[in-house]
């Protein structure tokens, strides 16, 4: 009988990147999908000391691309009983209307459209198994409206109502869905947002203590390894240093906004 095998987007780095070596040391045979297939060379000669790991290079946002992956799985990694939808981004944290138009349509072409590319082509494998999860990374931000968060928000909250959508679809099957909602986490994911720049980085995990990618690591495969009939519906985890502080009166001459 082959081993049960969890599919992760975004595994090169980040909570990704942990997720893969979690289920690895669990036993878990592996497809660890993502864009830099380097990253994914040497993630699988790492793992390949626990279990099976097959890698295929991969943008979510190619329908077709993801398609071919799956088509083209070797038999033994075809039981899959784990999605892990990773892939995802924040480009940006300036207010609005100084937001390039092309950060928000790459956050929307990956949040949004690449977790749905991903489900719909792995959903007829996944109704095939006595146990299946469906694991979708939103956000805090999901949740919680912030300054700077306008379409890296939103796209969160798309993700966090698709899950319930399917959660609701699949009700009475083998196929159970969670949203899993981070705070604040320490991750290339933040230096992506910042361009690069070191400098806003440190300034944002500076004495926060803040969640680890290892942290997620542990709590997805906790959600993954409950008893068939109990669904996470949706778990929203933040580190102690965090929590709903966004919430000011800003005094203005005519009226308050609250």
């Amino acid at each position: 009988m082959a081993q049960p095998t969890v599919f992760i987007t975004g595994a090169t780095s980040g909570f990704g990147l942990a997720t893969a070596r979690h289920f690895a040391r669990q036993g878990y045979a592996l497809i660890i999908t993502g864009r830099r297939e380097e990253r994914l060379r040497t993630l699988t000669d790492e793992l390949s000391e626990y279990t099976s790991v097959y890698h295929a290079q991969m943008d979510v946002r190619d329908a077709q691309q993801i398609q071919q992956v799956i088509t083209d799985l070797p038999p033994a990694f075809r039981q899959i009983e784990v999605l892990v939808n990773n892939a995802g981004l924040a480009l940006g944290a300036s207010p609005a209307d100084q937001a390039k138009l092309s950060d928000w349509h790459t956050m929307i072409d990956t949040n949004v459209t690449g977790l749905v590319n991903v489900t719909h082509a792995l959903l007829p494998i996944l109704k095939q198994q006595t146990k299946a999860s469906i694991i979708n990374l939103a956000s805090i931000a999901a949740n919680w409206a912030y300054p700077g968060s306008h379409v890296y928000g939103a796209s969160k909250a798309f993700v966090a109502q698709f899950s319930r959508n399917l959660r609701s679809d699949f009700a009475g099957t083998g196929v159970r869905v969670t949203s899993l909602e981070p705070g604040l986490s320490e991750s290339e994911f933040s230096l992506v947002r910042f361009e690069g720049d070191q400098g806003k980085y440190n300034a944002i995990y500076e004495q926060a203590n803040p969640l680890q990618p290892e942290d997620i690591a542990e709590i997805i495969g906790w959600i993954a390894e409950q008893p068939a009939h109990i669904n996470i519906n949706s778990l929203e985890v933040m580190p102690t240093s965090q929590a709903w502080d966004n919430f000011k009166v800003i005094k203005q001459d005519k009226f308050d906004i609250v």
